[in-house]
């Protein structure tokens, strides 16, 4: 494992164009003398789980987690949680937004929400503050660590982490004086300038801070042909965290995090022929959130049989997303020859194509939560000291407000002004008991009940309520010190909920079913060669109950529109493994890298097609679920200063939606950084995506020519191009 260097700064790397410039021989000779800590295998660093309530080790936990830290994100040069989300294993996403924001976890998770209530699968959590759904916040810079937790998360997350849940820990205050500044520059008009500063307030050293803030600016790689201009996609992203610890007593602590994000980014990704550059849209659209968050944690530790925590956090959020949903532009349109009808609908020949279609969404989300939890000291075990415990309470308000407007050859077409709130109240507890023999016992429960309301402009009113319950079941086993295995059982749920704007024939559709998840996994955690090698496998069993579909018909007498709305199937199972790795070569080479199998399919599902043809998905494989997913990389940091790092990174085929048959491509893309750094300042070069892989991320299959008489077809989104850049770090105490 790479280390801290002697002046309490991360290795960062110099980039060789920028290193022609500002080196001499003078400053190379005095980098040589620099000393670095080198790793020794026996006290290697103990990665804890933040998301965690009991903060257990990485290799003690008895779950599938897949932690990236600072290290491997500073080496990767990751700047958003869309650099890394491929190096996960069992991971994907839905690239139906201008940053991720829709997840899937083992194949299970959102693929959009174009509308309907919030009602998340995959947990997202930003240092304690709920932002489930809302995902694409998520700036790298400052961040101590990337948290994935596989599978239902029942006991400590709820009705939010049906499939698991994604942790996001930034950097807390340090009691020394820590500085830093960034500054990235590349093709596509890139530029990112990030400062952070962390230290003490005061001479006692008990109030201390931390503060982080970052600008991004890139053009978004598409040109507008018929605008003439090359910003249409861009990505205008500002995030900013601050962090207060107040040591208020010996046996208290106060932590108060801020964050605010301003996403105002452009959305021009699709086209008719499924270009990956160039576009021709009229209206281009936005992708943009607004999200100001705060989260106020009391941890008191004076009681001698147990801890207290007190935890509250709340988020508003305002996002807008708009589109131009005939991916063209009146002329264009008028260039092609449509089928022309008289007033009784009889074909008479044919006449330039109008066509113009747009949508537009506005939400206001607000979100507050509060958590109370006890959890015992070692004079606090109980069953004659055998048995740690934890029990909280927790409660949850969440309010979105959503104004909705479509519009079709200069009609409106989809109007819809909405107004949602849903209030969670839940009770948990969990124990830890050590049986002997170095066995471990983990138990947990939790109860939930959810009441909601739902109003909208349409007339559609629903109100329902509901109680849930989920928990697990572990045993883990200490071979010995290099050994640890588990065997787990996790019951998750996802609240049931409704549809609205229904026509008539799917008035039985109104409203579905609560889903449950059963999650049966064995799994080893292991160090090898004298712990020059780690390792972590899980193999998993996933049996879906009520499993919730996304369905999606396109209205064959508005082909415009699509009637959307969620439907429970009989059931589905999942199964497969994961596998992490690290190897430390020597002192200066580490190999690192995953690989997720996963095999999905439905058990019964049929639906009715836009022309009321039954289709049997039974046995197909569930969307966004790849078979394989795979990564590897290699970081080399010699004594003297030089930097490199090579990853790669790929998925096999899978289904892009399970209301059709369209498939993507396999695909592997590979990155690289290669540098030098010094004790305070560093630059490196990179690049991303090397070979310019065409990747698809997002799929469609429907009309969307008049001039072909809206057959459908296969329009794709495409991941991001090759891009280059070059990258200064400055780090000072």
């Amino acid at each position: 494992m790479f280390t801290k260097n002697s002046f309490g700064l991360s290795h960062s790397p110099i980039a060789l164009a920028v290193i022609t410039a500002l080196s001499s021989p003078v400053t190379l000779a005095k980098t040589a003398d620099i000393e670095r800590v080198t790793p020794e295998y026996e006290k290697m660093e103990v990665i804890v789980v933040n998301a965690d309530f009991s903060h257990i080790s990485l290799d003690k936990m008895p779950s599938s987690v897949t932690v990236i830290d600072a290290q491997q994100l500073e080496d990767e040069g990751a700047q958003h949680f869309e650099d890394v989300l491929n190096s996960i294993a069992n991971f994907n996403w839905s690239g139906g937004s201008s940053r991720p924001k829709y997840f899937q976890i083992r194949g299970v998770g959102e693929q959009e929400q174009y509308q309907g209530a919030p009602n998340s699968s995959v947990g997202y959590v930003v240092d304690d503050i709920d932002l489930s759904g809302l995902g694409m916040v998520s700036s790298m810079y400052d961040m101590q660590q990337v948290e994935v937790l596989r599978g239902p998360q029942g006991t400590q997350y709820g009705a939010n982490a049906l499939a698991g849940l994604i942790y996001l820990k930034s950097n807390d205050p340090t009691d020394s004086f820590e500085h830093g500044a960034k500054v990235s520059v590349g093709d596509d008009d890139l530029r990112t300038f990030s400062g952070f500063s962390s230290g003490p307030l005061n001479d006692t050293g008990k109030l201390l801070y931390r503060v982080s803030v970052e600008q991004h600016n890139q053009n978004g790689y598409r040109d507008n042909l018929y605008l003439n201009r090359d910003d249409t996609n861009e990505r205008d992203e500002l995030s900013a965290r601050a962090k207060l610890r107040w040591y208020a007593s010996d046996d208290l602590q106060i932590d108060l995090t801020l964050l605010h994000a301003n996403f105002d980014n452009g959305y021009d990704a699709w086209t008719l022929d499924n270009n990956t550059s160039n576009t021709l849209t009229d209206k281009p659209g936005v992708d943009t959130q607004k999200t100001t968050g705060a989260g106020l944690k009391f941890i008191y530790s004076g009681a001698s049989a147990f801890d207290f925590t007190s935890l509250t956090s709340l988020a508003q959020t305002d996002h807008h997303h708009a589109y131009d949903g005939d991916w063209a532009n009146p002329d264009y349109w008028a260039s092609k020859q449509c089928t022309a009808y008289d007033d009784d609908y009889n074909v008479i020949g044919t006449e330039p194509c109008v066509y113009d279609y747009t949508w537009d969404k506005a939400g206001d989300r607000r979100t507050l939560t509060q958590e109370f939890r006890l959890s015992s000291k070692d004079a606090g075990r109980i069953f004659a000291g055998s048995t740690d415990w934890l029990v909280g309470v927790y409660a949850m308000n969440l309010n979105e407000d959503n104004d909705l407007y479509s519009e079709y050859n200069t009609w409106p077409d989809e109007v819809l002004q909405s107004s949602y709130e849903a209030t969670n109240y839940a009770v948990f507890g969990q124990l830890d008991s050590h049986l002997g023999n170095d066995y471990l016992l983990s138990t947990g429960l939790r109860f939930e009940r959810r009441d909601s309301e739902y109003t909208d402009s349409n007339n559609d009113n629903f109100d329902p309520s509901e109680n849930m319950w989920g928990g697990h079941i572990a045993l883990s086993k200490a071979i010995n010190s290099n050994h640890n295995t588990y065997a787990r059982i996790a019951r998750g749920y996802k609240a049931g909920g409704f549809n609205m704007t229904l026509p008539t024939e799917l008035a039985n559709k109104k409203e579905f079913d609560t889903e449950i998840l059963y999650n049966y996994e064995i799994g080893m955690k292991s160090t090898w060669l004298n712990g020059q090698v780690d390792s972590t496998l899980a193999i998993f069993f996933m049996d879906r109950e009520d499993q919730q579909v996304a369905a999606s018909l396109q209205d064959p007498d508005n082909p415009q529109r699509f009637v959307l709305f969620t439907e429970n199937a009989g059931s589905s199972q999942n199964y497969g493994a994961e596998l992490d790795a690290k190897w430390y070569v020597t002192e200066n080479i580490e190999f690192y890298g995953g690989v997720g199998w996963l095999e999905t399919e439905y058990g019964q599902y049929e639906y009715s097609d836009k022309y009321g043809s039954i289709i049997d998905l039974s046995g197909r494989e569930l969307a966004h679920s790849p078979q394989f997913t795979y990564s590897a990389g290699m970081t080399y940091v010699a004594d003297s200063g030089w930097f490199a790092n090579l990853n790669a990174s790929g998925k096999s085929d899978f289904y892009y939606s399970d209301s059709n048959e369209s498939t993507s491509d396999a695909y592997t893309i590979f990155n690289t950084r290669i540098g030098y750094e010094t004790a305070t300042w560093s630059a490196y070069l990179w690049g991303r995506n090397l070979f310019d892989k065409e990747y698809g991320v997002r799929g469609f299959y429907f009309g969307n020519e008049p001039d072909l008489d809206w057959a459908d077809k296969q329009y794709i989104r495409y991941g991001d191009p090759r891009q280059v850049g070059v990258t200064f770090d400055y780090k000072f105490m």
